[in-house]
């Protein structure tokens, strides 16, 4: 029988849905919405009059602008309320008005910058000579240089600073920067972006790893707690009950990183699996059972990563949780002695789509021969004939725009397209760079992190979501603990990325770009 936990569990969930679309729209309404107001749900939704635009204003305008106590809380609490009940134009506006008017002030800065350059240059020795004069002149430069620093301090970073000190404040700011980028999908506002960036810089100070705190997340955590594991899981969506109590159960776990100013609800959270081998396929990750003794794990596998808050986008909590958590199986387990990832590959199927389109367009400036004679041969056998297309390109992107993905129901066009596929899936990922960087984005996270390209994995993901992303094929990144970061500051700083020799071996008679 179902104890009041599963049931509780379930009843949440069945509220919400659980496919990546459907998800992403529930992730922005929780943004959008404060606790407890849901707009699709409620039925008195409607009835809830929206704040006047004037009234939040004042209030963000008096949260910084008055230096009492009992104001400044009041107000915050006006401003964060009635923020939530503003429609998105009026969000827009204010968030606008916000970077504009709040902004700090430019004539000041030219003012105080004319006044430091107008100064004579003291000799190095001043501060040690005990000449008056000099004495004098160092004294006006250290003034004007503390000036300097308040005047480029924006008015809007008060209102950061006393919400983030303020209950419920920090959520609140994540809020806000997740409609900042929002519009900035949009529209680019130079004032706005200036407002973002700065934003962004806060929540990176404030939830540094001192502040956060690491829990791994069981089934004896609350129901509420892991109904929003449930929610939020963005990689692998789980199905049901036996799905999420098998994650968190013997050879898996799960660790999330929390702020005391968020409480029940981790920022992002992973999932490991304890293996024997590095893992070809999350059909093993998800669904092997039962799971083998811990004891006999020599590798942990990280197969999803998930961040609850759209608002931190940018800040790399991934990082420090991949290497805590490192550090603790380490330490809980000291048989493990591989960790690497199982991870999808989103941008290749849309990378190599645009490749055969420009391919196959008559004159193109862009076009290349992408496949090998010998896979141009093994394809128009595999297809039949003409049927599919009169060259290997064509018949490629007929197979891989088919509906429902159909070619994966036949043993031989699967066969002859792995060898093209994983090739130019390996050049993708080694190769195709964004301003010094990897293409894909699960790429440029993990190697910017210090770890290396280990393996490519054929059909590791043949769900909707795998073959859609990439085809089925995932990919392992290996940490090696010796060397995490002179790998990562070999990527950062020349764009070098690390791979095994295996890897290597798929692109080592493609041309360099």
């Amino acid at each position: 029988m179902m104890n009041k936990k599963g049931l509780a569990i379930l009843m949440r969930t069945q509220m919400r849905p659980l496919s990546p679309v459907s998800q992403s729209k529930l992730n922005q309404m929780q943004v959008s919405q404060p606790e407890g107001y849901k707009v699709s749900s409620s039925p008195d939704a409607s009835l809830l009059p929206e704040r006047e635009f004037t009234q939040v204003w004042e209030s963000m305008h008096s949260a910084m602008s008055t230096n009492k106590t009992e104001i400044v809380d009041v107000a915050l609490d006006d401003f964060s309320e009635g923020y939530f009940f503003l429609s998105p134009e009026n969000r827009h506006k204010i968030l606008l008005s916000l970077a504009k008017e709040y902004d700090l002030n430019r004539t000041q800065v030219r003012e105080l910058m004319k006044q430091h350059l107008d100064l004579q240059l003291p000799s190095d020795k001043a501060e040690d000579s005990g000449d008056h004069e000099e004495e004098g002149s160092l004294s006006a430069f250290y003034r004007i240089e503390r000036n300097l620093r308040q005047a480029l301090k924006p008015m809007h970073e008060v209102l950061f600073e006393r919400l983030n000190t303020h209950p419920g404040g920090l959520k609140f700011l994540s809020d806000i920067r997740a409609d900042i980028l929002r519009i900035l999908e949009d529209v680019n506002i130079a004032s706005l972006r200036a407002l973002d960036s700065h934003l962004k810089e806060k929540l990176i100070t404030w939830l540094s790893p001192a502040n956060l705190e690491l829990h791994n997340i069981t089934w004896d955590d609350p129901a509420s707690l892991l109904e929003k594991i449930v929610a939020y899981e963005a990689v692998h969506p789980i199905s049901n009950l036996i799905d999420l109590k098998r994650r968190l159960g013997i050879g898996r776990r799960c660790f999330g990183y929390f702020h005391p100013a968020i409480p029940g609800e981790p920022l992002i959270f992973i999932e490991v699996a304890l293996m024997k081998d590095v893992a070809a396929t999350i059909q093993e990750v998800l669904w092997d059972y039962p799971p083998i003794s811990e004891h006999e794990a020599s590798c942990a596998i990280f197969y999803s990563i998930s961040s609850t808050r759209p608002g931190l986008s940018g800040v790399n909590l991934g990082k420090f949780l991949i290497k805590r958590v490192v550090d603790v199986v380490k330490n809980d387990m000291p048989n493990v002695s591989v960790f690497a990832t199982l991870s999808p590959i989103p941008g290749y199927r849309q990378w190599l789509l645009s490749k055969l389109a420009s391919s196959e367009m008559s004159g193109s400036t862009f076009k290349e021969n992408l496949l090998r004679p010998e896979e141009e041969k093994a394809l128009m056998d595999a297809s039949g004939g003409s049927d599919m297309g009169s060259s290997g390109t064509e018949v490629m992107w007929n197979l891989l725009t088919s509906k429902n993905h159909e070619w994966t129901n036949s043993p031989n066009l699967v066969s002859a397209l792995r060898t093209p596929m994983m090739r130019l899936c390996a050049r993708y990922l080694l190769k195709e760079k964004k301003r010094g960087k990897a293409l894909d984005s699960v790429a440029n996270f993990h190697l910017q992190n210090g770890a290396m390209i280990g393996r490519l994995n054929w059909m590791a993901d043949r769900s909707q979501k795998g073959l859609a992303q990439s085809e089925g094929i995932m990919v392992n990144y290996i940490y090696r603990l010796d060397n995490i970061e002179d790998t990562a500051q070999s990527y950062l700083n020349e764009g070098h990325i690390e791979a095994s020799s295996d890897f290597r071996s798929y692109t080592e008679n493609e041309l360099k770009e």
